[in-house]
């Protein structure tokens, strides 16, 4: 995918703080952070895209609509948004294998590292997933620790907590 010419930063209300969310000009969701990391989402954007800023500009309604449905508990809604990310091609093998894990369900980086036929790379699944710049939208809070233990999100522990006891995830 190439890289956008332009990228838009809006803001939205979510029970967990206000969401930022960065679009291109085709509409498309490429980083979304929780106001209280906007040091992270300018890392994330400046390793994705160098030295391209944000400017104020409205995400699409689609966008917007899809995560309040989300936070509704219309879980499914999420499938509705249109992303795309840079990254290394292990990394955006990582992001897609994470969209595949339901709602309401957890899956572990040795697990997620077998699915991706590199059961050794555990650690690369896991510095992946701490790299995914949509949060939310590609659901690296769905990946928990061996032994079930909430492990690092760059939301922090306790949003990641609330978003799937949110989902009805079962939490050890």
């Amino acid at each position: 995918m190439p890289s956008p010419e332009r990228l838009l930063l809006d803001r939205l209300a979510s029970p967990l703080g206000e969401l930022l969310l960065v679009t291109d000009e085709a509409g498309l969701l490429r980083a979304a952070e929780f106001h209280d990391h906007a040091d992270r989402l300018g890392q994330l954007l400046r390793l994705h895209y160098g030295m391209l800023q944000p400017v104020p500009g409205a995400a699409p309604a689609a966008v917007r609509e899809a995560l309040a449905r989300y936070f509704a508990g219309e879980f499914a809604a999420l499938r509705e948004v249109r992303w795309a990310t840079a990254g290394t091609s292990f990394q955006r093998a990582v992001w897609a294998a994470l969209v595949g894990i339901p709602a309401g369900q957890t899956t572990t980086y040795g697990a997620l590292a077998k699915q991706l036929g590199r059961p050794a790379a555990m650690r690369a699944v896991g510095a992946a997933n701490g790299a995914n710049p949509v949060s939310i939208v590609v659901p690296c809070h769905r990946v928990v620790g061996a032994r079930g233990a909430l492990t690092g999100y760059g939301g922090g522990l306790p949003r990641k907590q609330w978003l799937l006891r949110h989902e009805g995830a079962v939490l050890g």
